[in-house]
């Protein structure tokens, strides 16, 4: 067993220690022997989240399709071939009627994303109607609309947003090979006027793009070296998309996902782990396995984006055959 320690790295629970990871360490706890990887990641989760429910979360895409970066794993983005045709921004009617519905489900947060490389001024009117939609039916808010200055990050924690998301998506190094149009450095940037404004933050990435073991490590690295951590960490398994340049990439191990999740609860224990995007290839045990690794989120709905999920009733009856209960 390695002699890495959960409590190296962590004080006393709900308080954890400012300590800067290294890709070594965190190598380290992602290559452990498998039995090992799991017994520390259920530590973690037992010690900072010991009610041991999940949380539902729906997100909702309020603006298709025309986004001019080339994120290669995006079938929003304009250049790709994807069938995806740019549409206008949703109306407050229409999200209304989306939160309203997800809350019957019993989703908890409400997400939406708009396919903008960052958000503009003009839009900023309509998109705080939406945060008051999402707030006055009882739900937490979450937004991903690109890059913000700092004066619209300020508008929108000031209309009640409570979380922003904006993922690092791979390591600094693999990066470049997925996207040219916006660096790395540009998403941590928002990320801070995020954190500066006083909004949560919602960070996390994408395995299965082809991306070595090390760069799946040195991610979580990015996310676990941020001070405050992420209250917020989704973990999305790649859903191929005809028409993107990542249409064929060969599927990613399964027991990858699941040590991804588990390195990512020991490193990051007060976080909730998302898991995202790629569910709906996904089997029951491997739900299960990712569960068990720490996983405390899903993303909750028929529809992520532009992409299929599990239907909430698949969702439902898993958690229950598990004995997991839910937040509401």
């Amino acid at each position: 067993m390695s002699n890495c320690s959960v409590s190296e790295h962590h004080c006393q629970k709900n308080t954890v220690e400012i300590k800067k990871w290294t890709l070594e360490q965190v190598m380290e706890i992602y290559e452990m022997p498998f039995p090992d990887l799991m017994y520390k990641a259920q530590t973690v989760a037992r010690q900072f989240h010991p009610e041991g429910k999940m949380q539902l979360s729906t997100l909702l895409n309020i603006k298709d399709g025309g986004c001019p970066e080339d994120c290669s794993y995006c079938p929003q983005a304009a250049r790709y071939h994807t069938g995806v045709k740019a549409k206008k921004l949703l109306t407050a009617d229409v999200v209304r009627e989306q939160v309203v519905a997800a809350k019957e489900v019993g989703a908890t947060r409400f997400c939406m994303g708009a396919a903008w490389r960052e958000l503009k001024d003009r839009d900023l009117p309509a998109i705080v109607e939406l945060i008051k939609e999402v707030n006055s039916l009882g739900l937490e808010s979450c937004m991903t609309l690109g890059m913000l200055t700092d004066t619209q990050a300020v508008a929108l924690k000031e209309a009640g947003l409570e979380y922003y998301n904006h993922n690092i998506d791979t390591s600094p190094d693999f990066y470049k090979e997925i996207i040219s149009t916006r660096t790395q450095d540009d998403r941590l940037s928002t990320l801070g006027r995020v954190r500066d404004a006083g909004m949560k933050v919602c960070c996390g990435g994408i395995v299965g793009m082809g991306e070595k073991r090390e760069d799946r490590a040195a991610m979580l690295v990015t996310l676990a070296n941020l001070h405050p951590q992420p209250e917020s960490v989704p973990i999305n398994r790649l859903q191929a998309v005809p028409g993107t340049p990542l249409e064929n990439a060969d599927p990613i191990d399964p027991l990858e996902v699941v040590r991804t999740v588990a390195t990512a609860r020991i490193i990051l224990p007060e976080s909730q782990i998302r898991l995202s995007a790629g569910r709906v290839t996904m089997s029951d045990e491997l739900h299960a396995l990712c569960y068990l690794a720490g996983v405390n989120s899903i993303h909750y709905g028929s529809k992520l984006l532009m992409t299929m999920n599990p239907e909430a009733k698949r969702d439902r009856d898993l958690l229950d055959r598990l004995g997991i209960g839910v937040v509401g």
